[in-house]
Protein backbone atom coordinates (compact mmCIF):
# COMPACT_ATOMS: atom_id res chain seq x y z
CA UNK A 1 0.00 0.00 0.00
CA UNK A 2 1.42 3.96 -0.95
CA UNK A 3 0.60 6.81 1.44
CA UNK A 4 -2.29 9.61 0.57
CA UNK A 5 -1.99 10.86 -3.41
CA UNK A 6 -3.81 14.41 -4.35
CA UNK A 7 -7.66 14.20 -4.14
CA UNK A 8 -10.25 16.68 -5.58
CA UNK A 9 -11.82 16.64 -2.10
CA UNK A 10 -10.61 19.11 -0.10
CA UNK A 11 -11.71 16.96 2.84
CA UNK A 12 -9.70 13.85 2.00
CA UNK A 13 -5.87 13.05 3.34
CA UNK A 14 -3.15 15.37 1.75
CA UNK A 15 -1.27 15.22 -0.69
CA UNK A 16 2.31 14.03 -0.02
CA UNK A 17 5.64 15.09 -1.43
CA UNK A 18 7.40 11.58 -2.70
CA UNK A 19 9.88 11.63 0.49
CA UNK A 20 7.04 12.00 3.23
CA UNK A 21 4.75 9.55 1.08
CA UNK A 22 8.16 6.91 1.85
CA UNK A 23 8.63 7.75 5.21
CA UNK A 24 4.70 7.11 5.30
CA UNK A 25 5.37 3.76 3.90
CA UNK A 26 8.27 2.64 6.00
CA UNK A 27 6.17 3.64 9.33
CA UNK A 28 3.11 1.49 7.91
CA UNK A 29 5.21 -1.47 7.30
CA UNK A 30 7.10 -1.24 10.67
CA UNK A 31 3.24 -0.61 12.20
CA UNK A 32 2.09 -3.86 10.49
CA UNK A 33 4.94 -5.64 11.83
CA UNK A 34 4.10 -4.92 15.37
CA UNK A 35 0.17 -6.01 14.59
CA UNK A 36 -1.44 -2.34 13.06
CA UNK A 37 -1.96 -2.31 10.14
CA UNK A 38 -2.96 1.51 8.90
CA UNK A 39 -3.68 0.73 5.22
CA UNK A 40 -6.43 -1.81 5.57
CA UNK A 41 -7.39 -0.17 9.27
CA UNK A 42 -7.00 -4.13 11.11
CA UNK A 43 -5.56 -4.36 14.47
CA UNK A 44 -4.58 -7.71 15.68
CA UNK A 45 -3.31 -8.33 19.70
CA UNK A 46 0.54 -7.12 20.77
CA UNK A 47 3.18 -9.88 19.88
CA UNK A 48 6.46 -10.34 21.62
CA UNK A 49 8.55 -8.39 19.26
CA UNK A 50 11.87 -6.71 19.48
CA UNK A 51 9.74 -3.46 18.29
CA UNK A 52 11.78 -0.73 16.06
CA UNK A 53 12.95 3.07 16.32
CA UNK A 54 12.69 5.15 13.63
CA UNK A 55 13.42 9.06 13.05
CA UNK A 56 11.74 10.84 10.40
CA UNK A 57 14.06 14.48 10.48
CA UNK A 58 13.46 17.74 8.29
CA UNK A 59 14.06 21.32 8.72
CA UNK A 60 11.46 23.42 8.87
CA UNK A 61 8.61 23.59 6.39
CA UNK A 62 9.80 19.94 5.04
CA UNK A 63 6.19 18.31 6.28
CA UNK A 64 6.89 16.67 9.60
CA UNK A 65 4.46 17.84 11.71
CA UNK A 66 1.39 17.61 8.56
CA UNK A 67 2.96 13.77 8.08
CA UNK A 68 2.92 13.10 12.32
CA UNK A 69 -0.89 14.35 12.19
CA UNK A 70 -1.94 11.80 9.59
CA UNK A 71 -0.25 8.97 11.37
CA UNK A 72 -2.39 9.85 14.37
CA UNK A 73 -5.15 10.15 12.24
CA UNK A 74 -4.61 6.61 10.09
CA UNK A 75 -4.21 5.31 14.19
CA UNK A 76 -7.17 6.43 14.88
CA UNK A 77 -9.58 5.12 12.09
CA UNK A 78 -7.78 2.10 12.82
CA UNK A 79 -8.76 1.49 16.51
CA UNK A 80 -5.56 2.47 18.22
CA UNK A 81 -6.32 4.53 21.74
CA UNK A 82 -4.75 7.64 21.83
CA UNK A 83 -2.70 7.52 25.78
CA UNK A 84 -3.24 11.30 27.13
CA UNK A 85 -0.76 12.37 30.41
CA UNK A 86 -3.74 13.15 32.13
CA UNK A 87 -6.02 10.13 32.05
CA UNK A 88 -5.68 6.62 30.73
CA UNK A 89 -8.53 4.08 30.75
CA UNK A 90 -9.06 0.17 31.95
CA UNK A 91 -6.03 -1.74 30.96
CA UNK A 92 -7.83 -4.09 28.26
CA UNK A 93 -6.12 -7.07 26.66
CA UNK A 94 -6.85 -6.26 22.97
CA UNK A 95 -6.11 -2.63 23.19
CA UNK A 96 -3.46 -1.14 21.52
CA UNK A 97 -2.31 2.64 22.43
CA UNK A 98 0.01 5.05 21.07
CA UNK A 99 1.25 8.87 23.00
CA UNK A 100 1.93 11.47 21.11
CA UNK A 101 4.94 13.25 22.95
CA UNK A 102 6.76 16.65 22.92
CA UNK A 103 9.75 17.27 25.84
CA UNK A 104 7.94 20.51 26.61
CA UNK A 105 4.44 21.75 27.86
CA UNK A 106 5.16 24.65 25.12
CA UNK A 107 5.69 22.00 22.33
CA UNK A 108 2.89 20.32 23.46
CA UNK A 109 0.92 22.84 23.03
CA UNK A 110 1.76 23.91 19.83
CA UNK A 111 1.09 20.82 18.50
CA UNK A 112 -2.78 20.41 20.31
CA UNK A 113 -3.51 24.18 18.39
CA UNK A 114 -3.00 22.12 15.25
CA UNK A 115 -5.46 19.23 16.11
CA UNK A 116 -2.51 16.45 17.59
CA UNK A 117 -3.38 15.43 20.76
CA UNK A 118 -0.16 16.17 22.49
CA UNK A 119 0.94 15.37 25.96
CA UNK A 120 4.69 15.68 27.58
CA UNK A 121 6.73 12.94 28.09
CA UNK A 122 7.10 13.40 32.01
CA UNK A 123 3.22 13.09 31.80
CA UNK A 124 3.62 9.85 30.61
CA UNK A 125 6.34 8.57 32.66
CA UNK A 126 3.95 9.83 35.69
CA UNK A 127 0.04 9.12 35.22
CA UNK A 128 -2.42 10.49 37.81
CA UNK A 129 -4.33 8.31 40.57
CA UNK A 130 -7.93 9.60 40.32
CA UNK A 131 -10.60 9.69 43.25
CA UNK A 132 -12.86 6.65 42.45
CA UNK A 133 -16.05 8.67 42.16
CA UNK A 134 -14.11 11.15 39.62
CA UNK A 135 -12.77 7.87 37.69
CA UNK A 136 -16.36 6.82 36.79
CA UNK A 137 -16.78 10.18 35.64
CA UNK A 138 -13.68 9.87 33.61
CA UNK A 139 -14.21 6.07 32.49
CA UNK A 140 -17.52 7.65 31.01
CA UNK A 141 -16.10 10.33 28.88
CA UNK A 142 -13.62 8.12 27.42
CA UNK A 143 -16.73 5.85 26.33
CA UNK A 144 -15.90 2.79 28.77
CA UNK A 145 -18.76 3.17 30.73
CA UNK A 146 -22.10 4.11 31.74
CA UNK A 147 -23.16 7.91 32.79
CA UNK A 148 -22.60 7.71 36.40
CA UNK A 149 -24.48 9.87 39.23
CA UNK A 150 -21.87 12.12 41.32
CA UNK A 151 -23.32 14.10 43.93
CA UNK A 152 -21.09 16.80 43.81
CA UNK A 153 -22.05 17.18 39.66
CA UNK A 154 -25.50 18.77 38.21
CA UNK A 155 -26.54 17.19 35.31
CA UNK A 156 -26.27 20.24 33.71
CA UNK A 157 -22.33 20.16 34.48
CA UNK A 158 -21.99 16.43 33.45
CA UNK A 159 -23.49 17.24 30.18
CA UNK A 160 -20.70 20.67 29.73
CA UNK A 161 -17.70 18.42 30.70
CA UNK A 162 -19.37 15.96 28.37
CA UNK A 163 -18.82 18.61 25.54
CA UNK A 164 -15.66 20.09 26.86
CA UNK A 165 -14.32 16.19 26.21
CA UNK A 166 -15.67 15.57 22.89
CA UNK A 167 -13.94 19.23 21.65
CA UNK A 168 -10.55 18.40 23.56
CA UNK A 169 -10.27 15.01 25.07
CA UNK A 170 -8.75 16.65 28.07
CA UNK A 171 -10.20 14.86 31.33
CA UNK A 172 -9.17 18.20 33.79
CA UNK A 173 -10.32 20.51 31.08
CA UNK A 174 -13.51 18.60 31.30
CA UNK A 175 -13.81 18.35 34.79
CA UNK A 176 -12.52 22.43 35.39
CA UNK A 177 -15.38 23.18 32.91
CA UNK A 178 -17.77 21.49 35.49
CA UNK A 179 -16.39 23.99 38.41
CA UNK A 180 -13.64 20.85 39.92
CA UNK A 181 -10.43 21.53 40.70
CA UNK A 182 -7.36 19.38 39.94
CA UNK A 183 -7.27 18.33 43.96
CA UNK A 184 -10.81 17.55 43.57
CA UNK A 185 -10.26 14.61 41.84
CA UNK A 186 -6.72 13.85 41.19
CA UNK A 187 -5.30 12.39 44.70
CA UNK A 188 -1.56 11.64 43.31
CA UNK A 189 0.62 10.86 41.06
CA UNK A 190 2.79 7.60 40.34
CA UNK A 191 5.57 6.07 37.85
CA UNK A 192 4.18 4.44 35.05
CA UNK A 193 4.16 0.27 35.40
CA UNK A 194 2.61 -0.73 32.20
CA UNK A 195 4.30 -0.47 28.60
CA UNK A 196 2.45 0.75 25.70
CA UNK A 197 2.47 0.28 22.30
CA UNK A 198 3.35 3.35 19.92
CA UNK A 199 5.05 6.43 20.49
CA UNK A 200 5.43 9.35 18.22
CA UNK A 201 7.98 12.41 19.75
CA UNK A 202 8.02 15.68 18.20
CA UNK A 203 10.98 17.83 18.44
CA UNK A 204 13.03 14.75 19.26
CA UNK A 205 16.24 17.75 18.38
CA UNK A 206 15.89 18.10 22.50
CA UNK A 207 16.17 14.40 23.79
CA UNK A 208 18.50 13.55 26.04
CA UNK A 209 20.00 10.27 26.41
CA UNK A 210 18.16 9.54 29.85
CA UNK A 211 14.75 10.61 28.33
CA UNK A 212 15.64 8.54 25.02
CA UNK A 213 16.34 5.47 27.58
CA UNK A 214 12.99 5.86 29.39
CA UNK A 215 10.98 6.20 26.55
CA UNK A 216 12.48 3.29 24.96
CA UNK A 217 11.15 1.35 28.31
CA UNK A 218 7.75 2.45 27.52
CA UNK A 219 7.32 2.46 24.02
CA UNK A 220 8.53 -1.07 22.11
CA UNK A 221 7.37 1.02 18.88
CA UNK A 222 9.05 4.77 18.83
CA UNK A 223 9.08 7.53 16.35
CA UNK A 224 11.30 10.34 16.66
CA UNK A 225 10.43 13.60 14.61
CA UNK A 226 12.80 16.46 14.51
CA UNK A 227 15.07 19.10 13.00
CA UNK A 228 18.33 17.95 12.22
CA UNK A 229 19.58 22.01 11.63
CA UNK A 230 18.44 22.65 15.13
CA UNK A 231 20.80 23.02 18.76
CA UNK A 232 21.66 19.47 20.75
CA UNK A 233 20.84 19.55 23.80
CA UNK A 234 23.67 20.73 26.59
CA UNK A 235 25.67 18.15 27.25
CA UNK A 236 25.30 15.62 24.43
CA UNK A 237 28.40 16.61 22.48
CA UNK A 238 26.96 18.55 19.47
CA UNK A 239 24.81 15.25 18.78
CA UNK A 240 21.35 14.36 18.88
CA UNK A 241 19.72 10.99 19.04
CA UNK A 242 18.75 10.50 15.47
CA UNK A 243 22.00 11.15 14.65
CA UNK A 244 23.08 7.44 15.42
CA UNK A 245 20.33 6.27 13.40
CA UNK A 246 21.31 4.65 10.14
CA UNK A 247 19.62 3.19 6.98
CA UNK A 248 15.84 2.13 6.68
CA UNK A 249 15.73 3.47 10.33
CA UNK A 250 16.46 7.26 9.19
CA UNK A 251 14.10 8.89 7.04
CA UNK A 252 14.57 12.70 6.04
CA UNK A 253 11.92 15.29 4.24
CA UNK A 254 13.07 17.97 2.02
CA UNK A 255 11.09 21.14 2.29
CA UNK A 256 7.96 21.18 1.17
CA UNK A 257 7.43 24.36 -1.06
CA UNK A 258 3.86 23.77 -1.29
CA UNK A 259 3.38 24.58 2.15
CA UNK A 260 5.70 27.00 2.88
CA UNK A 261 5.45 28.50 -0.27
CA UNK A 262 5.89 32.61 0.31
CA UNK A 263 7.11 32.57 3.66
CA UNK A 264 9.95 35.10 4.27
CA UNK A 265 10.91 33.71 7.45
CA UNK A 266 11.52 29.89 6.39
CA UNK A 267 12.79 31.32 2.97
CA UNK A 268 15.97 33.00 5.52
CA UNK A 269 15.69 29.57 7.66
CA UNK A 270 16.64 27.54 4.95
CA UNK A 271 19.55 30.02 3.25
CA UNK A 272 21.12 29.73 6.53
CA UNK A 273 21.95 26.00 5.00
CA UNK A 274 24.76 27.52 2.51
CA UNK A 275 27.79 26.83 3.99
CA UNK A 276 29.95 30.06 2.05
CA UNK A 277 27.04 32.79 3.60
CA UNK A 278 28.57 34.83 5.84
CA UNK A 279 26.63 37.10 8.52
CA UNK A 280 26.42 40.60 6.57
CA UNK A 281 24.93 38.68 3.32
CA UNK A 282 22.39 37.21 5.76
CA UNK A 283 21.38 40.37 7.23
CA UNK A 284 21.47 41.84 3.62
CA UNK A 285 18.80 39.02 2.89
CA UNK A 286 17.05 40.17 6.29
CA UNK A 287 16.85 43.91 5.05
CA UNK A 288 15.97 43.03 1.65
CA UNK A 289 13.07 40.47 3.30
CA UNK A 290 11.76 43.20 5.26
CA UNK A 291 11.30 45.75 2.38
CA UNK A 292 9.65 43.73 0.66
CA UNK A 293 7.16 41.80 3.25
CA UNK A 294 6.07 42.98 6.46
CA UNK A 295 6.12 39.58 8.45
CA UNK A 296 9.84 40.14 8.21
CA UNK A 297 10.77 43.64 10.47
CA UNK A 298 14.04 45.28 11.57
CA UNK A 299 13.66 46.85 14.30
CA UNK A 300 16.48 49.60 16.11
CA UNK A 301 14.73 48.47 19.48
CA UNK A 302 13.25 45.65 21.58
CA UNK A 303 9.54 46.20 22.38
CA UNK A 304 9.08 45.84 26.14
CA UNK A 305 4.85 45.07 25.50
CA UNK A 306 5.93 41.99 23.47
CA UNK A 307 8.54 41.33 25.72
CA UNK A 308 5.83 40.25 28.75
CA UNK A 309 4.28 37.69 26.62
CA UNK A 310 6.87 36.53 23.29
CA UNK A 311 10.84 37.02 24.96
CA UNK A 312 14.14 38.38 23.22
CA UNK A 313 15.80 35.92 22.01
CA UNK A 314 19.68 35.53 22.66
CA UNK A 315 22.50 33.75 22.65
CA UNK A 316 24.93 35.33 25.72
CA UNK A 317 23.66 35.10 29.31
CA UNK A 318 24.67 38.72 29.77
CA UNK A 319 22.86 40.01 26.94
CA UNK A 320 19.88 38.18 28.55
CA UNK A 321 20.28 40.08 32.02
CA UNK A 322 20.72 43.10 30.38
CA UNK A 323 17.79 43.05 28.47
CA UNK A 324 15.63 41.78 31.50
CA UNK A 325 17.01 44.73 33.85
CA UNK A 326 15.46 47.20 30.85
CA UNK A 327 12.44 45.56 31.04
CA UNK A 328 11.81 46.12 34.62
CA UNK A 329 12.65 49.11 34.82
CA UNK A 330 10.48 50.36 31.94
CA UNK A 331 7.78 48.79 33.80
CA UNK A 332 8.23 50.60 36.93
CA UNK A 333 9.13 47.11 39.15
CA UNK A 334 11.09 47.93 42.02
CA UNK A 335 13.88 45.64 43.52
CA UNK A 336 12.04 44.03 45.97
CA UNK A 337 8.97 43.05 44.11
CA UNK A 338 7.80 41.11 41.27
CA UNK A 339 4.72 42.53 39.34
CA UNK A 340 1.40 40.58 38.28
CA UNK A 341 1.95 40.04 34.54
CA UNK A 342 5.67 39.28 34.54
CA UNK A 343 7.30 36.50 32.35
CA UNK A 344 9.23 33.77 34.19
CA UNK A 345 11.17 30.39 33.09
CA UNK A 346 11.10 27.62 35.41
CA UNK A 347 14.65 26.31 36.40
CA UNK A 348 13.86 23.40 37.98
CA UNK A 349 12.62 21.84 41.29
CA UNK A 350 14.79 22.48 44.87
CA UNK A 351 13.82 19.43 46.99
CA UNK A 352 15.16 16.92 48.43
CA UNK A 353 15.32 13.73 46.92
CA UNK A 354 13.12 11.79 50.03
CA UNK A 355 10.65 14.48 48.92
CA UNK A 356 10.28 12.79 45.38
CA UNK A 357 6.29 12.76 45.40
CA UNK A 358 6.02 16.27 45.62
CA UNK A 359 8.19 16.52 43.30
CA UNK A 360 6.50 14.24 40.66
CA UNK A 361 3.17 16.45 41.62
CA UNK A 362 4.65 20.10 40.28
CA UNK A 363 6.39 18.60 37.20
CA UNK A 364 3.59 16.42 36.38
CA UNK A 365 1.48 20.06 36.36
CA UNK A 366 3.89 21.29 34.01
CA UNK A 367 6.51 22.72 36.26
CA UNK A 368 9.75 21.13 34.50
CA UNK A 369 12.71 22.75 33.82
CA UNK A 370 12.54 25.58 30.63
CA UNK A 371 8.75 26.38 31.44
CA UNK A 372 7.34 29.70 30.53
CA UNK A 373 5.29 30.49 32.97
CA UNK A 374 3.39 34.32 34.22
CA UNK A 375 3.15 35.31 37.83
CA UNK A 376 -0.28 36.01 38.49
CA UNK A 377 0.53 37.21 42.27
CA UNK A 378 0.95 35.97 45.78
CA UNK A 379 -0.74 32.96 46.72
CA UNK A 380 -3.04 32.09 50.45
CA UNK A 381 0.25 30.77 52.08
CA UNK A 382 3.65 32.67 52.39
CA UNK A 383 6.33 31.94 49.62
CA UNK A 384 3.72 30.54 47.47
CA UNK A 385 3.38 32.13 44.30
CA UNK A 386 0.28 31.84 42.25
CA UNK A 387 0.89 30.68 38.34
CA UNK A 388 -0.38 30.20 35.03
CA UNK A 389 1.88 27.81 33.16
CA UNK A 390 2.09 28.79 29.30
CA UNK A 391 1.19 25.63 27.12
CA UNK A 392 -0.19 23.14 30.20
CA UNK A 393 -3.90 21.78 29.99
CA UNK A 394 -5.26 22.65 33.87
CA UNK A 395 -2.50 26.14 34.10
CA UNK A 396 -3.20 28.14 37.24
CA UNK A 397 -1.92 26.93 40.52
CA UNK A 398 -0.26 28.03 43.48
CA UNK A 399 2.78 26.23 44.48
CA UNK A 400 5.99 27.48 46.81
CA UNK A 401 8.44 29.20 44.37
CA UNK A 402 12.31 30.88 44.62
CA UNK A 403 12.13 33.67 42.08
CA UNK A 404 15.48 34.66 41.26
CA UNK A 405 16.03 38.00 39.36
CA UNK A 406 19.85 38.47 38.20
CA UNK A 407 21.23 41.89 37.81
CA UNK A 408 23.87 42.93 35.67
CA UNK A 409 27.03 42.91 37.35
CA UNK A 410 26.12 41.38 40.59
CA UNK A 411 26.66 37.52 40.97
CA UNK A 412 24.20 36.87 43.69
CA UNK A 413 20.56 37.40 42.21
CA UNK A 414 17.69 39.29 44.35
CA UNK A 415 14.93 37.01 45.31
CA UNK A 416 11.69 38.78 45.66
CA UNK A 417 9.98 35.36 46.33
CA UNK A 418 11.50 32.96 48.15
CA UNK A 419 9.89 30.02 50.16
CA UNK A 420 12.38 27.57 51.78
CA UNK A 421 12.07 25.32 49.24
CA UNK A 422 9.86 24.69 46.09
CA UNK A 423 9.58 25.35 42.42
CA UNK A 424 12.52 28.01 41.25
CA UNK A 425 12.12 30.50 38.75
CA UNK A 426 14.63 32.82 36.52
CA UNK A 427 12.92 36.07 34.84
CA UNK A 428 11.29 35.10 31.25
CA UNK A 429 11.41 38.16 29.26
CA UNK A 430 14.93 37.38 27.15
CA UNK A 431 15.66 33.91 26.76
CA UNK A 432 18.94 32.02 25.46
CA UNK A 433 17.90 30.67 22.23
CA UNK A 434 18.68 27.11 23.34
CA UNK A 435 15.91 27.23 25.83
CA UNK A 436 13.92 28.60 23.36
CA UNK A 437 13.77 25.22 21.69
CA UNK A 438 10.70 23.61 21.08
CA UNK A 439 8.67 26.76 21.88
CA UNK A 440 6.96 28.84 19.31
CA UNK A 441 5.15 32.17 19.52
CA UNK A 442 3.61 34.25 16.83
CA UNK A 443 6.01 37.23 16.87
CA UNK A 444 9.51 36.76 18.01
CA UNK A 445 11.80 39.16 18.30
CA UNK A 446 15.66 38.21 17.60
CA UNK A 447 18.77 40.19 18.96
CA UNK A 448 21.05 40.54 15.99
CA UNK A 449 24.07 41.94 17.67
CA UNK A 450 24.20 38.65 19.95
CA UNK A 451 24.32 36.96 16.38
CA UNK A 452 27.13 39.03 15.31
CA UNK A 453 29.18 38.09 18.23
CA UNK A 454 28.21 34.33 17.57
CA UNK A 455 29.81 34.87 14.21
CA UNK A 456 32.66 36.72 15.15
CA UNK A 457 33.52 34.27 17.61
CA UNK A 458 34.33 31.52 14.87
CA UNK A 459 32.64 28.41 16.95
CA UNK A 460 31.43 25.67 14.86
CA UNK A 461 28.74 23.12 16.21
CA UNK A 462 28.52 19.44 14.51
CA UNK A 463 29.91 20.77 11.47
CA UNK A 464 28.25 24.29 11.11
CA UNK A 465 29.17 27.77 12.06
CA UNK A 466 27.19 27.87 15.35
CA UNK A 467 25.74 31.32 14.96
CA UNK A 468 24.00 30.03 11.88
CA UNK A 469 22.38 27.43 14.18
CA UNK A 470 21.63 29.62 16.71
CA UNK A 471 19.87 31.69 14.26
CA UNK A 472 17.97 29.14 12.32
CA UNK A 473 16.60 27.71 15.71
CA UNK A 474 16.01 32.04 16.82
CA UNK A 475 14.05 32.51 13.31
CA UNK A 476 11.81 29.33 13.22
CA UNK A 477 10.40 30.19 16.87
CA UNK A 478 8.08 32.93 14.95
CA UNK A 479 4.81 31.43 13.77
CA UNK A 480 4.04 34.94 12.23
CA UNK A 481 6.73 37.57 12.19
CA UNK A 482 9.99 37.54 12.47
CA UNK A 483 11.68 40.98 14.38
CA UNK A 484 15.61 41.50 13.77
CA UNK A 485 16.55 44.10 16.71
CA UNK A 486 19.29 46.02 15.86
CA UNK A 487 21.00 47.21 18.51
CA UNK A 488 20.99 47.80 22.60
CA UNK A 489 18.32 49.52 23.09
CA UNK A 490 14.23 49.75 24.50
CA UNK A 491 11.07 51.05 23.63
CA UNK A 492 8.85 52.42 26.54
CA UNK A 493 5.84 49.80 27.13
CA UNK A 494 2.48 51.53 25.70
CA UNK A 495 0.40 49.16 27.79
CA UNK A 496 1.08 48.20 31.68
CA UNK A 497 1.64 44.87 32.80
CA UNK A 498 -1.38 42.57 33.20
CA UNK A 499 -2.41 39.23 33.09
CA UNK A 500 -6.34 39.63 31.57
CA UNK A 501 -4.93 37.94 28.13
CA UNK A 502 -4.20 35.15 30.35
CA UNK A 503 -7.99 34.01 30.77
CA UNK A 504 -9.25 33.98 27.31
CA UNK A 505 -6.17 31.42 26.11
CA UNK A 506 -6.74 29.20 28.75
CA UNK A 507 -10.67 28.73 28.45
CA UNK A 508 -12.37 26.33 29.72
CA UNK A 509 -9.92 26.07 32.12
CA UNK A 510 -10.66 28.87 33.54
CA UNK A 511 -13.41 27.83 35.47
CA UNK A 512 -10.97 25.90 37.70
CA UNK A 513 -9.94 27.36 41.31
CA UNK A 514 -6.26 27.88 42.61
CA UNK A 515 -4.82 25.06 44.17
CA UNK A 516 -2.22 25.41 46.88
CA UNK A 517 0.66 22.70 45.91
CA UNK A 518 2.25 22.65 49.50
CA UNK A 519 5.47 22.19 49.20
CA UNK A 520 6.92 23.67 52.42
CA UNK A 521 5.71 21.22 55.17
CA UNK A 522 8.11 18.56 55.24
Amino acid sequence: MTAPVASSDSSSAPTFSEDQAHAHDRIAEVLREMGVDIDDDTLVPAKETQGAVLAVTGKAGSGKTLLLAELVKALERTGVEIVSGDWEGKRRKERRTVAVLAPTNKAASVLRNRGVPATTIHRILYTPMYDPEFEKVAEWLAGNGERPVIEALTDAAMDRAKEVYEATKSVPAALASAGLRGSDFITGWKRREDGLDIGLVDESSMLDDKQFQDLKEIFPTLILFGDPAQLAPVGQSGEMIFDRFKGDNLLHLGRVHRQDADNPILDLAHALGDPQLEFRDFEQMIEEAAARDDRVVISPRANADMMARSPVLVWRNATRIRLIAAFRAAFGAGDDEILPGEPLICDGIELPLKHRKKRIDLEARGLIKGAPVVYLGPGNKPGFSRLHVIGAETPRFSAASIVKIEKPGEEEPFLPYAARMGAAFLHGAAVTMHKAQGSQWPEVQVFAPDLYAASRAGRMEAGQALWKRLAYVAITRAEERLFWVTRYMLSRPVNGLGTDDLIVKAAPLELSAEEDVDTTTM
